[in-house]
């Protein structure tokens, strides 16, 4: 087998920057381009390359196509009713901006493996991270890309028109070009969550 050909300064300066730099977009601020379909695509298989222990697969990516928009749109409208009995105009609206906004659009499938003797969280964790591997894969890419839940993650009527059943949705994952300049967002600071292991007294 071919081992990877060893990482220059330059290579881990340039990945290093990448990893430092991604940060989320708003989709309704993201505008065209998209990715192209071969970008999205390598999106996608880079996504796949997640830890995954048992080699299960517990994820899938739905593309829903230009095309669908209109049709997403109006299965979120049906759906609202169901999850928020006292919605109004606001909340037609504010759907089906959602349906239609940024140019390419993922739907991350959690697909785990009932009864496996791979636990569920450490597949439940292998979605998170194919997640975050099609974030920094489209952020690779020049692209912004943002990872969205909200109701229509929990409808069960959305939920069935993505979802085979034990399945769930992850999350929304929208991808485009920045409409304008995105802010760094506050990050917790590095002693707040990583520190020195203290064992226990005996």
């Amino acid at each position: 087998m071919r081992s990877a050909a060893p990482m220059t300064l330059n290579d881990r300066s340039t990945i290093l920057s990448l990893l430092e730099t991604r940060r989320s977009g708003r989709p309704r601020e993201m505008v065209a381009p998209g990715p192209s379909n071969d970008e999205l695509m390598q999106i996608l298989a880079i996504a796949a390359r997640t830890p995954d222990h048992g080699k299960l697969f517990p994820w899938r990516f739905m593309v829903v196509a230009p095309d669908q928009r209109d049709a997403l749109a109006n299965l979120l409208l049906e759906a609202l009713p169901e999850c928020d009995p006292n919605y109004g105009p606001a909340h037609v609206a504010k759907a089906q901006e959602f349906a239609h906004q940024a140019p390419t659009l993922v739907v991350l499938v959690a697909a785990p493996i009932a009864g496996h003797k791979i636990p569920l969280w450490e597949q439940e964790l292998s979605v998170g991270a194919s997640g975050m591997n099609l974030l920094l894969a489209a952020h690779a890419l020049g692209y912004v890309a943002s990872w969205i839940t909200g109701w229509a993650a929990y409808s069960e009527r959305v939920r069935a028109a993505f979802c085979a059943p034990g399945e769930r949705i992850a999350g929304f994952m929208f991808i485009g070009s920045p409409g304008m300049l995105l802010e760094e967002r506050p990050r917790a600071p590095l002693a707040a969550v990583a520190r020195p292991w203290v064992p226990p007294s005996a």
